[in-house]
């Protein structure tokens, strides 16, 4: 048995705040972040996405039925962080079958992109620009899901976001700072102006939003079918506001036009890829292989604090350090990227001895997954600097009466994503091909090219004892989704914290940068021990906003979400 060293913190209470909604107009339930009971359990970060998933379970639909249901409800009610024209990730598990099954939903690049289409355009003008949206990949996401795994039809599955579409939600804090945060250049674009900022600002706290665009958008899905985006009419659309973004008068912002043409959305496909698995404590846990890195990178910082005589925060850190490295330099959409090796436990112990008593210098150099492995070898490579993320994306976790189970990161990149509304369709373009290195960058397997998946960090994860499911948990957050996924497994296993304690507690994020993130409870209460220790940090104010559940037992299901982080989530089960 190896000593775990416990954070002093895990003891502490946890404090679950919850803000009144406006008087103006009473929401139909408060949000809460745990939920306990049987016959079915989800966690997302909105409460009628949560809704929508339980009434899709009491009807009789499966975990992926409802998995989808409340994703197009959050393509309304967080529609600055997903969306029918952005991308996504699902990690399921097929209780009849025994088996773990991953969907790729990720957007593609146009086939007229190259690998320097992004070179010497500032991050920032790529970001608000035709040139960064993808080709979406959600809606086919959606629907290979739902006829591989679920039970109801895609028509089905928009009702309850139709609904929440046309009756409107109450606007909360989180809808309006997002909406104040992307002010400046929401009102560059007529579309998005007219959706978002009615009156020339932000809709106030409290108020009804509504989105009657959005709901005939889904109508009409709902009646002709995918290929109404893929190659259809709407695809004429998206397409003619990616290469003539809807400028309003005046505008002076450099708004590059994309590349995206009605034939790539034709030839888009979601696919079935086989998930990452690695031995973790003598459980299986299962992720998303590339083109998200989420899976290697949360897989390979497992395996490493695994093969560790100790575990404490310092440990945590220096996992991550190591993982991010060797995710920069081998993982992206490409042929060849060493998953096995990267994910071997001789791998791991070459890389666990380099940790010792104090943190390492920056940055840390990549190791050599080429499986000939010594006792402690010393790194060669040159390290790949971490480059920009959207924070904005959403996860959320289901699970039904059958046992089946799923973990789904949706995004459309940055908050917000490109800025740009398709005109009369209420749904905002991604900016998901931000996420490919802008370059040069010679021989980094995260360059843009025709047709190619941007790598992601979003880490919708499964974890099974004894062959049987007992915790599924995910986040948003950019290339933090994956520390976050961490040590909330960190804080679960290895600190011995309960599933509500292990999101709830402070974080720390350390991606292979000089300065480790970290938030302010977390300074407080760690920052001398390990600055002690050679760690060196920087304020990040908020990392994460997780859903995540655990089987407690005899069919019981304990469901969670943050209690404060991102306006704090919802929680509920079908039966308290």
């Amino acid at each position: 048995m190896r000593r775990v060293i416990v954070p002093a913190a895990v003891a502490a209470a946890v404090l679950i705040a919850f803000v009144p909604a406006s008087p103006a107009v009473a929401a139909p339930q408060r949000k809460v972040p745990v939920a306990e009971g049987y016959g079915g359990a989800v966690a997302t970060v909105d409460l009628d996405a949560s809704k929508a998933a339980i009434s899709v379970l009491r009807k009789g639909g499966n975990a992926v039925d409802a998995a989808v249901a409340a994703g197009a409800v959050l393509g309304v009610t967080e529609p600055f962080s997903a969306g029918l024209t952005g991308g996504g990730f699902m990690v399921f598990y097929d209780a009849r079958k025994r088996k773990v099954y991953t969907i790729d939903g990720r957007e593609t690049a146009p086939r007229a992109m190259t690998s320097t289409s992004f070179e010497g355009i500032p991050f920032e003008e790529g970001v608000t620009s035709g040139l960064s949206a993808g080709v979406p990949g959600t809606l086919a996401n959606w629907d290979l899901a739902l006829r591989r795994f679920g039970t109801i039809s895609l028509k089905e599955a928009l009702k309850p976001a139709i609904t929440v579409a046309s009756r409107g939600f109450v606007v909360d804090q989180t809808f309006h700072d997002q909406t104040a945060a992307n002010q400046d250049r929401f009102q560059d674009f007529t579309s998005t102006a007219e959706l978002y900022l009615p009156n020339g600002a932000p809709p106030p706290v409290g108020s009804v939003f509504r989105n009657p665009d959005l709901a005939n958008t889904y109508r009409e899905l709902s009646r002709r079918g995918i290929g109404w985006l893929y190659g259809g009419q709407l695809g004429k659309e998206i397409v003619a506001t990616v290469k003539q973004p809807p400028l309003s008068p005046g505008v002076t912002r450099n708004v590059r036009p994309g590349l995206m043409e009605l034939s790539d959305l034709r030839d888009y496909r979601a696919l079935l890829r086989e998930p990452t698995k690695v031995d973790y404590h003598g459980m299986d846990v299962y992720g998303m292989a590339p083109p998200s890195s989420g899976g290697s990178t949360v897989g390979e910082a497992l395996n490493i604090l695994d093969a560790l005589p100790q575990v404490g925060l310092h440990e945590y850190l220096e996992a991550s350090r190591l993982a991010f490295a060797d995710r920069g330099a081998y993982v992206g959409d490409i042929p060849g990227v060493p998953l096995d090796e990267l994910l071997s436990d001789g791998f791991a112990k070459e890389r666990a001895c380099l940790i010792g008593d104090r943190a390492m210098a920056h940055p840390a150099a990549p190791g050599d997954p080429d499986g000939s492995y010594g006792p402690c070898a010393e790194p060669t490579g040159s390290a790949t600097p971490i480059a920009d993320e959207g924070p904005e994306t959403t996860h959320m976790v289901v699970a039904d009466r059958w046992g089946n189970v799923i973990a789904y990161n949706l995004t459309i990149e940055s908050t917000g994503g490109n800025g740009i509304v398709v005109p009369g369709r209420g749904v905002l373009l991604n900016n998901e091909l931000t996420d490919f290195t802008f370059g040069p960058a010679p021989g980094d397997p995260n360059l843009p090219g025709p047709g190619k998946r941007p790598r992601s960090s979003m880490a919708p994860t499964l974890v099974f004892k004894h062959g049987k499911p007992v915790l599924a948990v995910g986040s948003p957050g950019g290339s933090t989704i994956i520390t976050t996924v961490l040590q909330i497994l960190v804080n679960r296993y290895e600190f011995g914290m309960n599933l509500p304690d292990a999101l709830a507690a402070p974080r720390a994020t350390q991606r292979n940068t000089a300065q480790t993130q970290a938030e302010q409870a977390f300074l407080d209460q760690h920052q001398a021990e390990l600055e002690a220790r050679g760690h060196s940090f920087a304020l990040n104010p908020e990392i994460g906003a997780a859903t995540a559940l655990e089987f407690t037992g005899r069919g019981r299901i304990q469901a969670v979400a943050e209690p404060v982080r991102r306006g704090g989530g919802s929680a509920l089960v079908v039966r308290p």
